[in-house]
């Protein structure tokens, strides 16, 4: 509602010059704050709120597990990541051989690193991904076909099997940089494994935490 007030009162003489009369303008908001309030209340109701996205995590169990019921990982599809202090990571391939400290490779976390060993590891899988996405998007398969196609793509028995190892020095953001990387190259098998006392030998030799002439190794 908007009110105007004029004042000021008529001329009575005559003859006499006019004064300028004076106009005051008074806006009433009050409506507008019920109509606020129901702006809001709309765009809460009809507007999609964004759900959380989750990501599975395999984490290393305590239970005994029979002979029989173990998972067998080839030797040459296993990827060790070692997280280390100052954002540096490591990798080695196949078993651990921790009376060799140069079997310890660094990278770092760009795309022309981490990422790339990854993706060059797993090409199979990367590009039957490609393959399987480029249906998605031209409307060739449902989404519920995409799930169960690309788990079963991901569980391929000659796909890499990635254990990730974070020291005590590592931060948080570095087992979220590689999870993310897990994500990104199509990992479909990869664990959060306790890091031993033979991979902490191979960080602190390859982190220069111990002299040159230590020679024993931890078992």
């Amino acid at each position: 509602m908007a009110e105007v007030n004029t004042g000021g009162g008529h001329d009575k003489g005559k003859g006499k010059k006019v004064k300028q009369k004076k106009v005051n303008l008074r806006v009433d908001f009050t409506p507008m704050v019920d109509m606020n309030m129901l702006l809001i209340t709309f765009f809460m109701f009809c507007t999609s709120l964004s759900k959380p996205q989750t990501m599975e995590i395999n984490m290393p169990s305590k239970d005994k597990v029979q002979e029989d019921q173990e998972t067998v990982v080839k030797e040459s599809g296993a990827i060790t990541i070692l997280l280390g202090q100052e954002n540096r990571v490591f990798y080695y391939t196949g078993l651990p051989n921790y009376e060799d400290p140069n079997s310890l490779v660094e990278t770092d976390y760009t795309e022309n690193g981490l990422r790339s060993f990854l993706l060059k590891r797993n090409a199979a899988v990367v590009n039957k991904m490609q393959e399987l996405k480029q249906k998605k998007l031209n409307k060739e398969i449902s989404e519920e076909d995409f799930k169960k196609q690309s788990a079963e793509i991901k569980g391929d028995k000659n796909a890499p099997v990635v254990m990730i190892k974070a020291s005590d020095e590592s931060t948080y953001m570095n087992l979220i940089d590689v999870l993310d990387e897990m994500q990104i190259c199509n990992i479909g098998r990869y664990a959060i494994v306790d890091i031993q006392d033979g991979d902490k030998y191979l960080l602190a030799k390859a982190l220069g935490l111990l002299p040159t002439e230590e020679s024993a190794t931890p078992q």
